[in-house]
């Protein structure tokens, strides 16, 4: 049965995805009610399939963004939507395959329970993970745990989270960045530096092949070098909240 909630929607980023998008569409809307997918800028033709899609399905809403912005810029365009519609939480999911619908309502239940918090995921892989994406994660983790002091983020990378709306809205409003491939680390980094937890929670992840219909726009160096001025940026501003981390820190023991 689809849970419904007037408070927390499942939002889905989505750029020239292929023909995975359809089944993770389905597999969110098997589970949650409403389901948003913000089509942004996509030119492959899913942006007017999903339209015709919720055209027969109260439970889904498309928006389509006219260019592409960006994974943070899409999220922020739903963002300001919703909060316009009243919802105040949001789960974030890739529109690719990586991330499990079957653990929707698991951390929806996480967020009601902790509605202040960040529920973020944390990847279990299995077999199919590139090997690079595994261990150059373990560089970025460390980094953000630098940056926030041991703030508690299990994963910095993992898109599949719930945030507070408001909380991740105002954040964006205040800052140019966080627009594209750094909006994961970046977002969580910044909120813990704002005093929202995070709450850790497994779940799995799947690297779909090419022949599974998988779709990556992951460009290894462009990227990487993306994640590094951001880093670059993210320590500045550590530096500079450095006491006051230190005493949030020693507040709580």
């Amino acid at each position: 049965m689809t849970s419904r909630s007037a408070s927390h929607l499942v939002l889905i980023p989505s750029y020239n995805p292929g023909e995975k998008v359809f089944e993770t569409v389905a597999e969110a809307r098997a589970r949650w009610s409403p389901v948003w997918v913000v089509v942004d800028g996509s030119t492959d033709g899913s942006g007017e399939r999903l339209q015709r899609i919720a055209d027969g399905d109260p439970g889904l809403r498309v928006i389509v963004l006219p260019d592409n912005r960006g994974k943070g810029g899409a999220v922020l365009a739903g963002l300001e939507l919703a909060v316009g519609d009243g919802y105040s939480h949001a789960l974030l999911m890739d529109s690719d395959g990586q991330h499990p619908a079957d653990c929707i309502e698991r951390f929806m239940a996480a967020s009601r329970a902790r509605p202040e918090a960040m529920i973020l995921g944390v990847p279990i892989f299995g077999d199919d993970a590139p090997l690079i994406r595994v261990r150059g994660r373990r560089i970025s983790n460390w980094w953000a745990n630098l940056e926030t002091l041991g703030a508690g983020i299990g994963d910095s990378l993992y898109g599949f989270r719930v945030y507070p709306i408001a909380a991740l809205r105002d954040l964006m409003h205040g800052q140019r960045w966080m627009r594209r491939f750094d909006f994961d680390p970046e977002a969580v980094v910044r909120l813990a530096w704002r005093g929202v937890p995070p709450v850790n929670l497994p779940a799995p992840v799947r690297y779909p092949s090419a022949g599974e219909g998988g779709v990556s726009h992951f460009n290894y160096l462009r990227d990487n070098v993306l994640l590094t001025w951001m880093h670059i940026r993210l320590v500045s501003g550590f530096v500079l909240r450095l006491p006051w981390l230190l005493a949030r820190r020693s507040g709580r023991r």
